[in-house]
């Protein structure tokens, strides 16, 4: 069906994309995987082409575009390479719109130039070791100082995207007491320079798919952070990461989107080159039909995503709808990639082909950014029940 989401400017950047990333990205994809992360210098890369930062002001150094339509060409480019930008994403479509929305003007002024060039990357710790989607239980402690003028911060954090090669991490803790009678209460978000004393980083965590993109365990002991580095108000941390959800979920489902995508052009190539007993597979019946499956699938999810992006770049995208997005394009993506992989035969399971690591990268979908199950609890809210 005819998308109406993209306009010219939104395809010139497109081709650019593409031929970074067959020039710079494909060839090297392989080592990274096996690295864990990308070289340092490429987020300054991506800084230069201005990916990092495009909707920062123009005079932080970003594009100065209001358009979240950018990121769905990003992924749709990346998806169909078979390739990640490792933790890109978490950087400008998760922690972006914090900086923006509760920085001061001096820290937007200290860490916006460094944040699109690439030459500060910032991550953001929210999961604990036992406090997943139930953020309002949340451990990590920060003390203020006797004279106010900075928190003592200790705890520990997991699952953190970008934490090993991060030089700023937004930590979400807890600066007043925990209260039964109103658990959201009493966090805050403190943006933690990684060369602190006390800070570490410990294990990094191995996956089964997205392994171009580092996953660490970070650690604070009597970590001392700057009442200047606090982001926002003190307590207000819960609401804070509220605001934020409707684009981190909408990011998943984009992502989602252009992984599903991608599968079925990938089934679609494979099949038509691969003959089994004297003929293509692509001609047998049942290989039409899942293709024919999975492309209306596909279909579906574009046309919930590209409406869902049309909200959310006009203000209107409500955290429930979010939420059903989410939800239905993450598990839709799952069974269409599912369906590919199973064309590809042996192959399929073999990891040189792309469909295995889009296999395995989607999987996390239904689990970061609030599980499915906390999706569909926030879907039954808005339905009343």
């Amino acid at each position: 069906m005819q998308r109406t989401v993209f306009n010219d400017d939104h395809e010139t950047f497109r081709k650019t994309l593409r031929d970074f990333i067959a020039k710079e990205v494909v060839l090297h994809y392989h080592d990274w995987e096996k690295q864990g992360h990308p070289p340092r210098n490429f987020y300054n890369r991506l800084g230069e082409l201005g990916v990092l930062g495009i909707e920062a002001p123009e005079e932080f150094g970003g594009g100065g575009i209001k358009d979240f339509t950018y990121s769905m060409v990003i992924a749709e480019e990346t998806s169909a390479a078979g390739v990640t930008f490792g933790s890109y994403s978490v950087h400008s479509n998760l922690i972006l719109p914090y900086l923006m929305e509760y920085g001061t003007d001096e820290q937007k002024h200290r860490w916006l130039p460094g944040f699109c060039s690439g030459d500060i990357m910032f991550a953001i710790a929210m999961t604990e070791p036992g406090t997943g989607s139930d953020l309002a239980n949340i451990s990590t402690t920060a003390t203020l100082s006797e004279d106010g003028s900075h928190y003592v911060l200790d705890g520990a954090k997991t699952f953190i995207t970008g934490g090993a090669l991060a030089d700023r991490v937004l930590v979400v803790c807890r600066t007043s007491p925990f209260d039964a009678d109103n658990r959201r209460s009493g966090l805050s978000i403190l943006v933690v320079d990684t060369t602190s004393e006390g800070f570490s980083v410990g294990r990094k965590l191995e996956k089964i798919g997205l392994k171009a993109s580092d996953t660490a365990e970070l650690a604070f002991s009597s970590v001392r952070v700057p009442v200047e580095d606090r982001l926002g108000d003190e307590g207000a941390g819960f609401s804070y990461l509220t605001h934020n959800l409707a684009q981190e979920r909408l990011t998943i489902a984009v992502g989602a989107s252009a992984t599903a995508a991608a599968a079925v052009q990938h089934a679609l190539a494979y099949t038509t080159e691969r003959d089994v007993f004297g003929k293509p597979v692509s001609s047998f019946q049942n290989t039409k039909f899942v293709l024919a499956e999975c492309s209306t699938e596909v279909e579906a999810i574009r046309q919930f995503v590209d409406r869902a992006m049309e909200l959310h770049n006009a203000g209107d995208l409500s955290v429930p709808d979010a939420a059903r997005v989410k939800l239905f394009a993450t598990e839709t993506a799952g069974r269409v990639i599912d369906k590919c992989l199973q064309l590809h035969g042996g192959y399929g399971y073999i990891l040189e082909y792309p469909i295995a690591r889009l296999y395995a990268d989607t999987r996390v979908s239904r689990i970061y950014g609030g599980t499915n199950e906390v999706m569909k609890t926030i879907i039954a809210k808005d339905l009343g029940l």
